[in-house]
């Protein structure tokens, strides 16, 4: 699947991956290929991104909000 992680300075992160795992407002949760369609607010915290080899990159924010459609996943992070 693909993941945007986007800031209002710049693009923070794009590529296809095999997991995302994200600070919601109510707990962390986790987004993996063909997810249902999804909106939600983000808490501060780390989002952590595994690629498709399953390896791990990690990214602090401060909020923001994720949509999934469509096996894209896009996230307005602060």
């Amino acid at each position: 699947m693909n993941v945007e992680i986007i800031s209002p300075d710049k693009t923070i992160f794009t590529g296809e991956v095999y997991l995302v795992q994200l600070p919601g407002k109510d707990g962390s949760f986790e987004i993996m290929n063909n997810h249902a369609p999804l909106i939600s607010i983000l808490k501060e915290g780390k989002v952590k991104v595994l690629d498709n080899d399953k390896n791990p990159q990690f990214f602090e924010i401060k909020g923001g909000v994720i949509e999934v459609l469509k096996n894209k996943v896009l996230i307005l992070a602060e």
